[in-house]
């Protein structure tokens, strides 16, 4: 019996109404023979006889991680060598700093997806600076309506680019959008150089869109996919993390090139022929903006000498070009330690995407997300999330920062432009704990910790813009309030919303789901960025700042009563935690506030604290992973004690 009809039996016997079950729980019940059956098939697929050793042993260890217990004689004479033994045991290793340990091609790949990412927060901030000196060049000082629009011109390219991604990666594979895309930024930075009106301006940036939104939707997948199952989210996260520190370089470059020759000056330029960049040729701003464009040329050059995405590579083969099968084999060697690894990960990958292609044929992913309970909610969380991002405030601060400092607040374009950096610099060095603390202290946590802070520091800084103009503590409120800010936003709403969206949605339709909160966030990334200059004029800067610090407090209930925690969770367990009813995780949010106000603020002691799951319970459906059959009695029963002797800290080599 071939994978694909052994994947639609089990999912039949899984129940018909719980397609993920099918991808949830891998070989699940699948005898000895199932197994055989199963691998057989997928060598003589694929072709690679001549890696089928490492295959078999894989596939054995994919169904259960003490396939190979040592000290145990196994009857088809399979075994692991000391090495394989060595390299396994890293993987469930209870030192965290252990699973760390990956080879330098996997490192190098998350070391270029970052840069990429850095490329990003670069672009997005590279504007901040320039606006006080192009405004004044380009003719368009006090005419909020097009500042707004120039400045928001990316994200509205943004929210229409992040639908291209499926196509785009249809023609270009992972690593061709990568580089398609950093080529767009690079070009396009250039571009907005050499812009003589805003509305030159307007397109170049609108054209930096292109480069933008396809990546920022490739980039997560393809770390994602090459990343081992382990550490896949903090490698994740690093996409977040690293777009933190393009935001500083912004800033920073936005300081350096300051005091460039600022052309706005007529004695300087004066339309005189000879001068760089004709008339209006102010280098600081055109530097500005043109200073992302050398990342995204290093990212470029080097991302064909990194391997394809395996699991991409492996939907290829699956679609009928059968080379594809050991061009993902080889892929996951250079990003795995061993090959017996790759072959485990490459036979799991195979059947994976055998259970969605079952799955996608059965039911309709892309309508699933809106009909199905379980899904809507993960969705419904996901675009709360992404919507909060940016309805917190944070990249009023990202964009204007410098101009509302300079016209509001009264500094001098050199001190505003510091500040700014400080900002940027807060934003990436604050958000370096949440690796560690994303998955100790968990995402709702974080949120409903960081909230409340993120709304009494907005607010800090409406009331310095309420002060007079020429009081000292004006300026103290404003700029304390704006880091406060920084420091409460980073650890948090920062990188929380996508690493929530990636995981809450199910397996199967989770490139559809991803699409939409992408596009969601860019579309208000837009809206914010468009509507700022008017909406700064109408409310005035203090009334804006505390309109910003409200949605931080509705924010904070939405959290508290639709998003519930993903922690510790594996997929079984996360659709456990998402077929909660909304009106359960209401109530449990109502008990969980209940419960707070009773243990902080009144003082009570021995209030028991509400759990949303009753404790884990091995549902009657899933059916014990050692199989129907007696091949091999007590394998799987057999306490291993190596893992629990290499906690006591002997050497993994």
């Amino acid at each position: 019996m071939s994978m694909e009809e052994l994947s639609k039996t089990r999912s039949g016997s899984l129940g018909a109404d719980r397609p993920d079950r099918l991808l949830a729980q891998p070989f699940s019940g699948w005898t000895y023979e199932d197994m055989n059956d199963a691998i057989d098939a997928f060598i003589k697929d694929s072709h690679l006889d001549d890696y089928a050793h490492y295959i078999r042993r894989g596939a054995f260890l994919a169904q259960s991680k003490h396939a190979f217990p040592r000290g145990s004689q196994r009857p088809d004479g399979l075994m692991l060598k000391d090495f394989e033994r060595r390299y396994l045991r890293l993987e469930d290793s209870p030192r965290r700093i252990d699973k760390f340990k990956q080879p330098w091609r996997m490192y190098a790949l998350v070391g270029l997806c970052s840069l990429a990412a850095a490329v990003q927060g670069w672009d997005e901030t590279a504007v901040n600076g320039a606006q006080i000196y192009y405004r004044e060049a380009l003719g368009i000082t006090g005419k909020d309506g097009w500042i707004g629009l120039v400045n928001s011109a990316p994200y509205l390219c943004c929210a229409f680019s992040c639908w291209l991604n499926y196509p785009l990666n249809r023609l270009l594979d992972r690593r061709g959008v990568i580089f398609v895309t950093c080529l767009i930024s690079s070009f396009s930075c250039l571009g907005q150089a050499f812009a003589q009106t805003w509305r030159q301006l307007f397109a170049a940036r609108f054209l930096l869109g292109l480069g933008i939104g396809p990546k920022s939707a490739t980039i997560p997948i393809y770390t994602s996919e090459a990343a081992p199952a382990n550490i896949r989210g903090a490698l994740v996260m690093s996409w977040q993390i690293w777009t933190a520190c393009g935001i500083m370089l912004g800033y920073i470059a936005g300081v350096v090139l300051a005091g460039v020759r600022n052309g706005s000056n007529d004695s300087i330029c004066n339309h005189q022929a000879g001068n760089l960049l004709f008339y209006d040729c102010s280098l600081n701003w055109r530097l500005m903006l043109a200073s992302p464009m050398v990342l995204p040329l290093a990212v470029a050059a080097y991302i064909y000498t990194l391997p394809e995405s395996p699991r991409w590579l492996l939907m290829r083969a699956r679609e009928g070009n059968r080379k594809k099968y050991e061009e993902a084999f080889l892929a996951l060697c250079k990003l795995r330690h061993t090959k017996l690894q790759a072959g485990r990960d490459l036979f799991l990958m195979n059947y994976l995407i055998a259970g969605e292609e079952i799955n996608m044929t059965q039911e309709r992913p892309f309508r699933e997300l809106f009909t199905l309970p379980r899904n809507r909610r993960a969705l419904t969380a996901s675009v709360i999330l992404m919507f909060l991002q940016q309805f917190c405030g944070v990249n009023v601060t990202a964009y204007y920062s410098s101009t509302v400092l300079k016209d509001h607040a009264h500094y001098s374009d050199q001190a505003a432009l510091l500040i700014s950096m400080g900002f940027g610099i807060i934003n990436f060095v604050f958000a370096l704990p949440a690796v560690w603390t994303i998955d100790t202290f968990g995402r709702r946590n974080l949120l409903l910790a960081t909230f409340p802070f993120m709304a009494l520091f907005q607010i800090l800084v409406a009331i310095g813009f309420l002060l007079p103009d020429l009081s000292s503590s004006q300026h103290i409120l404003v700029v304390l309030g704006m880091y406060l800010f920084g420091i409460a936003y980073s650890p948090g709403e920062g990188p929380v919303p996508f690493v929530y969206s990636a995981e809450s949605m199910p397996l199967y339709n989770r490139d559809f789901g991803m699409g939409i909160v992408t596009s969601i966030n860019w579309f208000w990334n837009f809206f914010i960025s468009i509507t700022w200059p008017k909406f700064n004029t109408a409310f005035t800067t203090s009334g804006a700042f505390f309109w910003y610090a409200a949605w931080c407090v509705v924010g904070w209930f939405a959290i508290l009563f639709f998003v519930p925690e993903t922690k510790d969770r594996s997929l079984e367990e996360l659709d456990r935690v998402f077929s909660q009813s909304t009106g359960e995780n209401m109530r449990f949010g109502l008990e969980q506030l209940k419960w707070w106000v009773a243990r902080y603020v009144l003082m009570k002691r021995g209030v028991k604290k509400p759990e949303i799951l009753a404790p884990d319970e091995v549902p009657e459906e899933i059916i014990d992973m050692r199989g129907e059959g007696e091949y091999y009695p007590g394998l799987y029963d057999e306490v291993v004690d190596e893992e629990k002797d290499y906690g006591r800290g002997t050497s993994p080599t």
